[in-house]
């Protein structure tokens, strides 16, 4: 059993006494009649107990001290812990718990340490990980401090998720690069998903499909991305502005002439359709490439979108072949409308030379291509025989019917221009064999109505009695 330890200062010292000697219990059962003769004092002024415990009518009847035997059980509040002490010699006999609060009634119920103090509330070491993964991600991309709050408080409120929160490894992860791509997004920063893909080492469709669930999730609105902004900090990574051992002089270009007509390169994609659906990088890798030979074009023409994206030290995107096909085939067709270079005999290597003549003009041409194209496909739809007799009267002349020049193409999205295939099924082709089951729809179209039943064995009673009948000689 637990004693109440009295002590004596010696120095620095204290030297504790057990609860057996004379002088600890004198001193004590003094002080518990003070304690109760000042008790009984407000008691009988009316005045409440203020200490937690039992009053005289709630303390328990026959409770004694398991030292000395004796009933005279106080209350004691030592250092805000509530204990029953015995008056006589001293013994705790029993101790409260140190938190407690308070119930709708107004009484007292305890509480456990741990639920008092939120110990079990803890970050489990998944989420702490993935925490410091933001906060690393944001220093690696020299995030301001916001940026990188914002982007915590998003992978705390995504956390909380059943969909997020019981995902597989892989795709908390990639929560991490979505959150900060969220945050980037929303503040006008030029981040593609290729950067932070390349960084976090995952996979592009998981990433988008992750990024995708988030926004909805969370009914968060995401602005587009301001493409300027992305060819700026794309363009700007580009290792073509100094020279070095790795890189001839005749390569390198001036940063700021080299991003103007980059700009204007993706404006004029952007205007014909290139860019609607895809991706920006293959276009913006493209129009950097087709401005880079067009400043000098002598010495560049030669280098191939591989040796360049290998002499820019960034990776090539697969597509980007494709977008530059398709922007030299828009700028071969607005060289057609440009009446200095009709005579020249232009293809898609020759025309690079004449970009910044294209570019100046580029509202104009393309008005004048658009203008053709669907005004030739009305005129045919409107007066298809007027367009038949001009054909005849073409054909008069000497020049070749194939040979003629042919009519622009409209300008149209590449998915209208060549639209994928579709697949049609083939009809299946039935057999009739006379064993099939007959549906009962079926017999109802062949059951008649008692009229047409007598007309019937009419006709037929008639046909039998003509066939009987002898012939006339």
């Amino acid at each position: 059993m637990a004693h109440r330890p009295c002590s004596r200062d010696s120095g620095e010292e204290q030297i504790l006494f057990p609860s057996s000697c004379s002088e600890h219990k004198t001193l004590m059962a003094g002080k518990w009649f003070l304690v109760m003769a000042i008790s009984r004092e407000f008691l009988g002024a009316g005045i409440p107990a203020l200490s937690r415990g039992w009053t005289n009518a709630e303390m328990p009847s026959g409770s004694r001290c398991p030292d000395c035997g004796s009933s005279e059980l106080v209350e004691d509040s030592h250092y805000s812990q509530s204990q029953l002490v015995c008056s006589d010699c001293g013994c705790v006999v029993t101790e409260g718990v140190l938190t407690t609060t308070f119930n709708d009634e107004g009484n007292l119920r305890e509480v456990t340490y741990s639920r008092s103090t939120g110990e079990n509330e803890q970050v489990s070491r998944s989420q702490q990980r993935d925490l410091r993964r933001v906060r690393d991600l944001c220093r690696i991309l020299k995030l301001p401090p916001t940026f990188e709050e914002t982007a915590i408080s998003y992978y705390q409120k995504a956390y909380q998720l059943s969909g997020i929160r019981a995902a597989r490894l892989q795709k908390k992860e990639v929560l991490v690069g979505c959150c900060v791509l969220i945050t980037c997004r929303q503040h006008n920063w030029p981040l593609t998903m290729g950067t932070i893909c390349t960084l976090l080492y995952a996979d592009l469709d998981m990433f988008s499909g992750t990024y995708m669930q988030l926004v909805k999730l969370l009914g968060l609105d995401v602005p587009a991305l301001c493409l300027e902004d992305l060819v700026k900090s794309y363009c700007g990574s580009f290792k073509l502005f100094q020279a070095s051992p790795s890189l001839p002089a005749k390569y390198v270009e001036d940063k700021d002439k080299m991003l103007s007509r980059t700009l204007l390169l993706v404006e004029l994609a952007n205007e014909t359709w290139l860019v609607t659906g895809r991706h920006p990088l293959p276009v913006i890798t493209a129009a950097t490439f087709l401005a880079w030979q067009s400043l000098r074009p002598s010495d560049r023409l030669t280098c191939s979108l591989a040796q360049f994206c290998k002499l820019a030290n960034v990776d090539l995107p697969y597509p980007a072949a494709s977008r530059l096909q398709e922007l030299l085939a828009v700028l071969l067709q607005m060289a057609g409308r440009l009446a200095w270079l009709q005579v020249l005999k232009l293809d898609k290597r020759t025309v690079v030379k004449h970009i910044g003549d294209l570019l100046q003009h580029r509202h104009m041409l393309i008005r004048m291509a658009f203008r053709d194209g669907t005004a030739e496909a009305e005129t045919e739809e409107q007066h298809p025989g007027e367009q038949g007799q001009l054909e005849a009267e073409d054909s008069t002349f000497d020049l070749p019917k194939r040979k003629r020049p042919a009519s622009p193409a409209p300008l149209l999205p590449p998915c209208m221009l060549k639209p994928p295939k579709r697949t049609h099924p083939t009809p299946v082709v039935s057999i009739v064999t006379g064993d099939e089951n007959i549906s009962d729809s079926e017999i109802e179209q062949y059951l008649r109505t008692p009229q047409e039943v007598r007309d019937f064995q009419r006709a037929q009673a008639a046909g039998q009695a003509a066939m009987s009948a002898p012939n006339p000689p």
